[in-house]
């Protein structure tokens, strides 16, 4: 699988497993967790998706250590700006648990 080097000398995967249009709960859940069973360890989501409580939860219950995961999201128009963004960041990063 293709790897990129980040400025920071991080490497992040290619592929990441999409979260877009799985719905909230034990379907979600359950993706993202075989996903990373399967070898993703690029897992994409967003606020919009409503859906990040399962994501967070997949993410827990697949027994990876969290270091070797890279979970990236995007801000939803409303929350452009920096102190926006911010809190919008808050806020996923308590839906993930």
């Amino acid at each position: 699988m293709k790897e990129y080097n980040l400025s920071n000398g991080v490497v992040i995967p290619g592929i990441g497993f999409g979260t877009w249009q799985i719905p909230e709960g034990a379907e979600v859940r359950e993706s993202v967790k075989q996903a990373i069973e399967y070898g993703y360890r690029h897992i994409d989501t967003a606020a919009i998706y409503g859906n990040e409580k399962g994501v967070g939860e997949g993410i827990v219950q697949s027994e990876v250590s969290r270091g070797e995961l890279f979970v990236t999201t995007k801000v939803w128009n409303t929350d452009r700006g920096y102190d926006k963004t911010l809190r919008a960041f808050d806020v996923s990063l308590e839906n993930w648990g």
